[in-house]
């Protein structure tokens, strides 16, 4: 059986306990695009097993709308992995859409949990639906990151959570997303190596998260270096952070007018025998038509 990899809208991702079903609740009633229960880092070792069926629960919950159901499993190297795949894939991959692989080593984790999710599918007789997002938060996830990029048809995206990564590479962070004592941006290269391996396999770079829930410009400013640099999204830890990613990733209307300006203009241009226009005293050519044929994808994205 193939995979066909869905286009998803992924400007917000929020992260929600999946222990606490009072934050889920909310979630699946927020504004976020995307919403991924987490049963790793959010939860406590003697609660991981109950919150399985409470994430269960909330995945079949109403309210959801349009919005993207992922779970973040635990760590593949975890006693606890590889039931989160088979009790949450058995009991509720009807409205599962993704599955976030945290601390991603190597190609093969993803191979992997790809093969276990064949192997359900099989025996539940359904067809593959369910896609994978791969976290980059290890230095060597980060040296083998354009492996991992190509790793399954089952992977949408990349994620890069600096977090884990500032441990692992030893990175001295004052809080998790970024440091105002460093000059520029702490994780230019990072991000930069992140969505060049996403693009190359196209598919989406996702941006991990910023601590301070409560500094909505530090926020603001971390959502827009990565939008920059190729991101499509950001993680949010609290619902304040929802909007500010969401009008930071969203193409303003006259973004979107000007872009569908460019392309109609470029392509008249072409039938006409030339390579290359010109508007506004810009030079448009088959080259800048990429990035502004990214922004109307992302618009069609969004929608109305």
């Amino acid at each position: 059986m193939t995979v066909e990899r869905k286009r998803r809208l992924r400007r917000c991702q929020l992260s929600v306990p999946g222990s606490d079903q009072r934050k889920m609740a909310k979630a699946i009633q927020s504004a976020a695009d995307f919403v991924f229960l987490d049963l790793e880092d959010a939860v406590a070792p003697s609660a991981k097993v109950a919150a399985r069926d409470q994430v269960i629960a909330a995945l079949h919950a109403e309210g959801w709308g349009k919005k993207t159901r992922a779970v973040r499993i635990n760590d593949l190297r975890t006693e606890w992995a590889y039931e989160d795949i088979i009790r949450v894939v058995e009991a509720a991959h009807a409205v599962l859409d993704v599955i976030i692989i945290p601390k991603v080593m190597g190609p093969e984790d993803v191979r992997w949990v790809a093969t276990l999710l064949a192997q359900i599918e099989r025996k539940l007789k359904i067809p593959p639906r369910i896609g994978l997002e791969a976290l980059i938060e290890e230095v060597e996830a980060m040296i083998a990151v354009e492996a991992i990029a190509q790793s399954s048809p089952r992977l949408e995206a990349l994620i890069f959570g600096m977090g884990d990564y500032s441990g692992s590479q030893g990175v001295r962070t004052r809080s998790i997303g970024g440091d105002v004592s460093y000059p520029g941006d702490i994780w230019y290269y990072q991000r930069s190596k992140v969505v060049i391996a996403a693009r190359a396999a196209r598919i989406d770079a996702i941006d991990g998260p910023f601590g301070n829930f409560k500094d909505g410009d530090g926020y603001r400013e971390e959502c827009r270096r990565a939008m920059i640099l190729g991101c499509v999204g950001k993680w949010a830890i609290h619902p304040s952070q929802i909007a500010i990613a969401q009008e930071v990733y969203s193409p303003r209307p006259e973004d979107v007018a000007y872009a569908r300006r460019v392309v109609d203009t470029y392509a008249k241009a072409l039938a006409e025998g030339a390579g290359a226009v010109t508007i506004d005293g810009r030079m448009v050519d088959a080259a800048s038509l990429r990035i502004h044929q990214r922004v109307l994808d992302m618009a069609e994205l969004i929608g109305p």
